[in-house]
């Protein structure tokens, strides 16, 4: 596995990172490539997430933590200079095979320091019965890109207060808040420190093939970059739809084992069809959901029969992982 190496020392914002991972799935040659980043303080969140239900933004601008989106489906996690951020990019573009390859190998190295690490559930990486490090992945053409936070170390307080997920969530994982279901490598005991502790990561994982990019290259990545700043990618998802007279909303919350947290607008016409249809959560898309999904159930009058013919030419596991047609169902009616 090649390794990306950034001349300098410069620290970077997240989205740059981001940018980086995509600036690679489209630009070198088919490989599989690995390269480990931190940052200062940041809570990411998900492509498909409301941000402001999952986020305590006053509180994060007040303590100069920054607020970003990333492409990948999943959750919030929160990132500073006491984790590092893990980008595999690999031409494999079969989701579950993918995913399981890259949390096999990080799982992997963390055995080799003698922790007792699986990959486990749909995106996470354990020590024991807690949880060490996070996933989330996305498709570009002909690529996968996997991402994911390694926790050397980390503030439960602020932790706690920047990230605020739905009580739900929390309740599926039997767990009262963030930190209590979360620990480190050195809580675990890990000897190194934090830069030395990347070092060896990127060692262990890669083939000692350094790919030192180009000033040139580095543009390229700050162009792409500016894409996560516009508004209409950051905060574009929870906008409200404008209702036409007459027309009235269903709000629908689940959790579905294996695919995640669903929070479902149904905005229905006078006519009693679907005029809207927004899904957000913390599930993995794996296709387009706005136009293999929510397309296919527009302007369908809202009856059990009417969506079941709807969605019978769709595969829902093929558009969100984790999800099936009757459970799809569930979720709409």
């Amino acid at each position: 596995m090649k390794h990306p190496v950034l001349p300098g020392c410069e620290q970077h914002p997240l989205p740059f990172y981001l940018a980086m991972e995509e600036w690679i799935a489209r630009y070198l040659p088919p490989d599989e490539y690995f390269f480990a980043w931190r940052v200062n303080p940041t809570v990411i969140c998900g492509r498909n997430q409301d941000i402001e239900k999952e986020v305590d933004l006053p509180y994060c601008h007040s303590n100069g933590i920054d607020v970003v989106r990333r492409r990948s489906g999943g959750g919030c996690v929160y990132a500073d200079m006491n984790n590092w951020m893990f980008s595999y990019i690999t031409p494999d573009e079969a989701v579950s095979a993918t995913f399981e390859r890259y949390t096999s190998m990080v799982a992997e190295m963390l055995c080799s320091l003698g922790f007792e690490a699986t990959a486990t559930g749909r995106n996470d990486i354990f020590i024991g019965d807690r949880k060490v490090a996070g996933n989330a992945f996305y498709h570009m053409r002909g690529r996968s890109i996997v991402h994911g936070t390694m926790l050397c170390d980390f503030d439960a307080e602020r932790m706690a207060r920047a990230i605020t997920p739905s009580r739900s969530k929390l309740e599926s994982k039997a767990v009262q808040s963030v930190p209590s279901h979360i620990t480190s490598l050195k809580n675990e005991g890990l000897k190194m420190s934090v830069e030395e502790f990347g070092r060896y990561a990127v060692d262990y994982l890669t083939d000692g093939s350094d790919i030192v990019l180009s000033v040139k290259n580095i543009a390229e990545i700050s162009a792409i970059e500016q894409t996560y700043y516009q508004p209409s990618f950051s905060f574009g998802i929870q906008k409200s739809h404008e209702k036409a007279p007459g027309s009235h909303e269903i709000r629908r919350h689940a959790r579905v084992d294996g695919a995640g947290e669903f929070e479902i607008l149904i905005t229905l016409n006078s006519r009693n069809e679907i005029d809207d249809l927004r899904i957000t959560g913390d599930f993995f898309a794996i296709d387009d959901v706005e136009l293999k999904l929510i397309a296919a159930v527009r302007r369908i009058e809202y009856k059990h029969e009417a969506l079941v013919g709807a969605i019978a030419a769709i595969m829902p596991e093929k558009i969100i992982r984790g999800l099936d047609r009757e459970t799809l169902l569930s979720l709409l009616i």
